[in-house]
């Protein structure tokens, strides 16, 4: 159990009262713009990814136009076309922040491959990081950069989707990330469970949660192993309607197998 810890998103504001003129409104309809950019690509769409492109665009690192943007895209699209590798990509995990004339998006790419250098399915994640402007009352992208995350900022995306899964009862999510041989130590009871015996625990849980987070996480990595560690907030009521309020230290390890991150093992003290 998890999250929350410090990083760089190399956004650009004009100040932090940027973020206080971004409605969820706003910040909806800015995601929705993005997933349309994703989704046009996607179908080879170059007449709507003209219209998304500004005239003057420059993409980071390679410095890419407008013109050579979609002529990339274009190509992808025709060689996916031609030959089908079932790949997946979806975006996650979306901050947002915007004027009524300028915004910046940053989010995850999760892009998954049916039959990788492994023989299996394989994961990999990227960032991207999308600066807009609104010209003549539409958004349009006039700069892009991002690229592959390294082995922290990945481990902290994790983190991220454990303690969502949590929120959710997420039972694909556990069963799709834990390890084989994982096991944990209940920070309420002390009972050590194995795999199935947590997940059940977690997704059967009669428990009401109106808050679920973690802080304090710190992040360290040691060849294929990391410990994760944190606090782990969680507020509201039991089955028979008793509200409570619980914070606990948690100890997680994390391993490294064919190129892929994975809970081992997860262990929690109540903070009185």
């Amino acid at each position: 159990m998890k999250k929350i810890i410090a990083i760089a998103f190399l956004l650009a504001f004009a100040s932090i009262g940027a973020w206080a003129q971004c409605s969820d409104s706003a910040k909806k309809e800015l995601e929705a713009w993005d997933r349309a950019w994703a989704k046009a690509g996607t179908e080879g769409n170059r007449a709507q990814l003209m219209n998304i492109y500004a005239d003057d665009f420059v993409g980071f690192p390679a410095m890419e136009t407008k013109t050579s943007a979609i002529a990339a895209t274009m190509a992808e699209f025709e060689a996916s076309r031609t030959n089908p590798s079932n790949e997946t990509v979806s975006h996650d995990h979306y901050v947002i922040a915007c004027t009524p004339n300028t915004a910046t998006i940053t989010h995850r790419n999760v892009i998954q491959v049916p039959r990788g250098s492994s023989g299996g399915p394989e994961t990999f994640y990227s960032r991207s990081v999308h600066f807009l402007e609104k010209r003549g009352g539409n958004w349009q992208a006039v700069s892009n950069a991002g690229g592959p995350l390294d082995d922290q900022t990945t481990l902290w995306y994790l983190d991220k989707d454990w303690t969502n899964a949590i929120r959710n009862r997420d039972k694909a999510w556990f069963e799709s990330n834990f390890a084989p041989a994982f096991g944990s130590v209940s920070s309420l009871t002390g009972e050590i469970m194995n795999r199935s015996q947590d997940i059940a625990d977690v997704v059967n849980s009669k428990d009401t949660l109106d808050v679920v987070q973690s802080t304090d996480t710190s992040i360290r990595i040691d060849g294929d192993t990391a410990i994760v560690n944190g606090i782990f907030h969680t507020k509201g009521r039991d089955e028979k309607g008793v509200a409570f309020d619980r914070r606990s230290r948690y100890t997680d390890t994390w391993i490294k197998r064919n190129g892929r991150w994975h809970p081992l093992a997860t262990a929690g003290t109540v903070i009185p």
